[in-house]
């Protein structure tokens, strides 16, 4: 998560939407007293220890807008991005396995297996990403969504809207994996469509058809 008082934003980081590579281009327009809360490179912090405690940088909408004056929340761009959750789920799945050789070798019953078990469905980068962004009514709370499958478009957009100049993107901490699609059999789409039913309807996604 990024809050810029400077530009007067609100960046979401949802897991495996390109999330390094949107914060490594904002930073270079972050002000000195702009929070930044993410751990995998290097620690950064929200100055607000409950939300310090977390310990990741996902932070949700219900987590952040208690502990934001109302005319902060108002008046800031708040914005983030999506992912085909088939896609995404695969690439989480590689990333949250990529030291376990086994995994690759038997992908598609490994990530089957995975969502058997309740601790692996409930981590922040397994979890749906309506989670993340919804506030209390359901209702997605951001003023932009962008699309990881556009996301040079859906950033150029966003830098239009706070009068910031784009920059060409490159993409960072990429999972190592081949087309989606390919990992899939009926009942792991059947598994995954169940999970991420909200995503599938809410931000307007299906079954990738390559």
């Amino acid at each position: 998560m990024i809050v810029s008082h400077k530009h007067r934003f609100i960046f979401f980081a949802v897991p495996k939407t390109a999330t390094h590579t949107i914060r490594q281009a904002l930073r270079a327009h972050m002000g000195p007293d702009d929070w930044e809360q993410q751990m995998l490179f290097g620690k950064q912090s929200l100055p607000i220890p409950e939300l310090a405690r977390i310990q990741h940088g996902h932070i949700s909408v219900r987590q952040i807008r208690p502990h934001l004056e109302a005319g902060i929340w108002d008046t800031y761009f708040k914005f983030g991005f999506v992912r085909n959750p088939y896609d995404r789920f695969v690439s989480t799945c590689f990333f949250l396995y990529r030291d376990n050789p086994g995994f690759a070798r038997s992908a598609t019953q490994s990530m089957k297996d995975a969502l058997t078990r309740p601790r692996f469905r409930e981590r922040v980068l397994v979890t749906p990403q309506v989670l993340q962004l919804t506030g209390e009514d359901g209702s997605v709370q951001l003023d932009y969504v962008g699309h990881y499958e556009n996301l040079q478009h859906s950033y150029d957009e966003i830098c239009s809207r706070l009068k910031l100049p784009t920059t060409t993107l490159s993409r960072n901490n990429a999972s190592r994996h081949g087309q989606s699609v390919d990992y899939y059999d009926d009942e792991l789409r059947q598994l995954v469509k169940d999970l991420y039913a909200q995503d599938l309807q809410i931000f307007d996604y299906d079954f990738p058809s390559t």
